[in-house]
């Protein structure tokens, strides 16, 4: 009774992980009869995946049964409960159930607790933009899986234009791979530059610009943002949540506060191991100053709510963004 619980907010990661999974369960010739898919609308989802897993596969290979961004592990029903107590022990060993979701399972809830005993959990979590070590490495792992030899600062260059979109870096070095297909020179820094044209400027990469007063840069990374047609409010939006956390952590800083943990509660920092890089960050930025952006942040979000020309409103407010976050560097 092989049961897999995968989840997260890596769709592309998943997929694969699905598609293997897919492969080493099923028999092509058979697939038709033994896999079957329950998407979220589904009327009685659950039950009808639970009762679908009970039954053996048709001919070669084995039965897989998947439930679709289920809520199953995050949201309490008797009625579900009851059905797992009965039929999860009892599934045949050559049928496998497989649960999708892109929510963390909570694990107060009883279905989870339940599921816990028979299931395989598996996470499929973005890398968090902080941890540059862990995006190098994803990078160099997925060029090593392509065959594709990087040249020094490559990798780097890739994650500071992709960030951490798994699907997008696999797409952008299978066009590479394309590329270096006439021989085995490793790809440099300049063919990248050439060949990857829609980058991911991010608007964390946009706040990180404006923390060290480099306005070419954060400007350059606005027109970024616009030509990607990525929506006003929801930079505004990354900024002000961000500044607001330097804010945070800053302050208590300077009162004296050393423990991480506390500080990620004050600064509502999910996890307390970012607090170093936050603590990095903000060293050469005051209190006052990060202050002084947050009026300046909520006006620019207020303008764009009542219609201001977009690029002008975002390049003027990020200019005065980036000269307060100079004051002190110069």
């Amino acid at each position: 009774m092989p049961i897999y619980i995968y989840w997260g907010e890596d769709d592309f990661a998943m997929e694969k992980a699905i598609a293997n999974l897919r492969n080493e369960v099923l028999d092509e010739n058979w697939a038709s009869f033994n896999y079957t898919t329950f998407p979220p609308d589904y009327p009685n989802a659950v039950i009808e995946a639970l009762n679908q897993a009970m039954t053996p596969p048709f001919g070669a290979g084995g039965r897989l049964v998947w439930l679709m961004n289920t809520n199953i592990t995050q949201q309490s029903d008797s009625n579900v409960l009851s059905e797992l107590q009965r039929t999860l022990e009892v599934i045949p060993d050559n049928s496998h159930l497989l649960i999708t979701s892109g929510s963390k399972p909570d694990e107060r809830l009883k279905s989870t607790k339940h599921l816990k005993k028979f299931a395989k959990f598996q996470e499929f979590g973005l890398i968090s933009p902080w941890k540059t070590d862990l995006l190098l490495k994803s990078v160099n792992d997925a060029a090593k899986s392509l065959g594709i030899k990087l040249a020094p600062n490559c990798a780097e260059f890739l994650v500071e234009a992709i960030g951490n979109d798994t699907r997008l870096l696999y797409n952008e070095l299978n066009k590479l791979q394309l590329y270096l297909l006439s021989g085995n020179q490793p790809l440099t820094v300049d063919t990248a530059a050439q060949l990857i044209q829609n980058s991911t400027q991010n608007s964390l990469q946009l706040a990180g610009a404006i923390r060290i007063g480099d306005t070419v840069k954060a400007l350059n990374l606005v027109a970024d943002l616009i030509d990607a047609a990525e929506p006003s409010l929801k930079i505004v939006a990354t900024l002000i949540g961000q500044f607001r956390t330097w804010l945070w952590v800053r302050i208590m800083m300077e009162t004296g506060e050393r423990s991480p943990q506390v500080i990620a509660q004050a600064a509502e920092v999910r996890n307390h191991f970012r607090i170093k890089y936050l603590q990095q960050e903000v060293q050469l930025l005051s209190v006052q100053q990060l202050i002084s952006c947050m009026p300046i942040l909520l006006e620019l979000e207020v303008n764009l709510k009542q219609g201001a020309t977009q690029t002008l409103i975002l390049q003027t407010k990020i200019i005065e963004l980036c000269q307060i976050c100079q004051k002190r560097r110069q």
